[in-house]
């Protein structure tokens, strides 16, 4: 068995991406950091890694705990992966699910143009 591995192959194997190549437009655009430092896509990980990852508005915390070269289910593939993201990014994603909606009396119908906009200058950054 390999003590390194890429990292873009080893986030696709562990499921943390969908695909290999958003593991690695992930690292090129800066969002996966490695022991505090920057990456590309072609940078070795070894166990006792720890690695950043941001996706979306979650920065994901994880520590690597073994190598796997090949995808395997998600079931085979915590083995691998250790989960040190702080509770606080999770209230983040729930906190953030709640402000996403605009509340809305029932039976209004569809928001007119006017309303539109009232919403869209509530939510500058969409």
């Amino acid at each position: 068995m390999e003590s390194t591995i890429r990292i873009d192959k080893w986030l696709w194997a562990v499921r943390l991406f969908k695909t290999r190549t958003l593991a690695s437009d992930a690292c090129r655009g800066g969002k996966v950091s490695l022991n505090n430092a920057s990456v590309k896509p072609s940078k070795e990980v070894k166990p006792g890694d720890v690695l950043q990852m941001r996706i979306g508005i979650l920065t994901k915390t994880v520590k690597v705990t073994g190598i796997i070269a090949n995808r395997v289910s998600a079931k085979l593939a915590v083995n691998y992966v250790e989960d040190l993201t702080p509770p606080e990014e999770y209230e983040k994603l729930k906190s953030n699910k709640d402000d996403f909606f605009v509340k809305r009396d029932r039976g209004t119908g569809r928001p007119t143009k006017k309303d539109r906009r009232e919403i869209d200058n509530t939510f500058p950054e969409w």
